[in-house]
């Protein structure tokens, strides 16, 4: 890696040393559209690198995980996709596209970044949720050379019973390629936002435009992408490398705030990831952590560091000391 490979980048919005970029990309039907590449470079010049990718309504913010890559010698990046977070514009439907292949072009530019500009060359990516259903889609169709994949909690199936995938999928399919922007009706509590934000129950700092407590509308357009990104991961891909999946010990709907928001999945059905995780390609290992909510990482205190611990021993097993 050259030492001015990141001269030209910004102060973030996290503060120093993370830096970030903007990413011009073509434009949408919309208009203009960018992607946001976020960086803390490691204490020593290194050709280990991460790239992260964050979930539905959310943006990067995990500090403690950037710092947790840095310590052992990469260099750590996050994607902002477009519409999301700090790539949001005034004129954009935050978190809308019909297609998942839309956000290849983020991944590639990002990746481009990373690998010719920087000359990283051992890149391991990371996801949480939804991003974990397109990198694993993203990866299945560039097969760029990867050193890992991390999936936090991916998005691997539709939660609900069998009505909802079958039926209501149907329904999706039909509705959302018809109008795509009409809103799917449905009731979210905001209860797993608020165990997260140091101003309700949690202890994590997060912008709440770009993050919301009540999360924005889902449109059928987008659940459509969603449902035919999931026939996809069932029929079965392969991301070319070591995969380890990491999620909740379980599932739980409460109905108000308290423990169970805490120590569960509120958002997805755990039994899915364990299900679907396999569906990644040849070589994936599962560990599902007691106690973790939904973004493992943002766990309470004992969970998160039986997710770091878990993370700490995939990775000295399977990603390699070369750089």
């Amino acid at each position: 890696m050259t030492s001015g490979a990141f001269d030209e980048l910004l102060p973030d919005v996290l503060g120093e040393p993370y830096l970030a970029e903007t990413i011009n990309l073509p434009p949408d039907e919309e208009g203009p559209v960018v992607a946001t590449l976020v960086v803390r470079r490691a204490a020593q010049p290194t050709g280990r690198a991460v790239l992260h990718v964050h979930g539905f309504a959310d943006y990067f913010f995990q500090t403690q995980y950037a710092e947790w890559w840095n310590e052992r010698g990469y260099d750590f990046y996050a994607i902002d996709l477009r519409k999301y977070g700090r790539s949001i514009r005034p004129h954009q439907t935050p978190t809308y596209v019909t297609d998942l292949r839309d956000y290849f072009a983020d991944l590639d530019a990002a990746r481009h970044r990373i690998v010719e500009r920087d000359r990283h060359d051992q890149l391991v990516i990371s996801a949480h949720s939804t991003g974990g259903l397109i990198v694993a889609l993203w990866a299945d169709a560039r097969r760029p050379p990867l050193a890992g994949m991390v999936l936090n909690s991916p998005w691997l199936d539709m939660q609900g019973g069998m009505m909802l995938r079958t039926i209501g999928t149907q329904i999706v399919m039909r509705v959302g390629a018809r109008s795509p922007k009409r809103v799917v009706p449905r009731r979210v509590e905001g209860f797993y936002a608020r165990s997260l934000h140091i101003d309700h129950e949690g202890e994590w700092d997060f912008n709440t435009e770009w993050k919301p407590l009540d999360p924005w509308p889902v449109y059928f357009g987008w659940l459509r992408a969603i449902r035919i990104g999931h026939g996809q991961l069932h029929r079965g891909l392969d991301v070319g490398c070591p995969v380890l999946v990491l999620s909740s010990g379980g599932t739980h709907w409460p109905k108000e705030m308290g423990p169970d928001v805490h120590n569960f999945d509120t958002v997805l059905e755990v039994p899915q990831i364990r299900r679907w995780a396999v569906a990644l390609g040849r070589h994936v290992t599962y560990v599902a952590i007691e106690g973790a909510r939904h973004d493992v990482v943002l766990s309470l205190p004992e969970p998160r560091e039986a997710a770091y611990s878990a993370l700490e021993r995939w990775a000295r097993a399977y990603l390699t000391d070369e750089s």
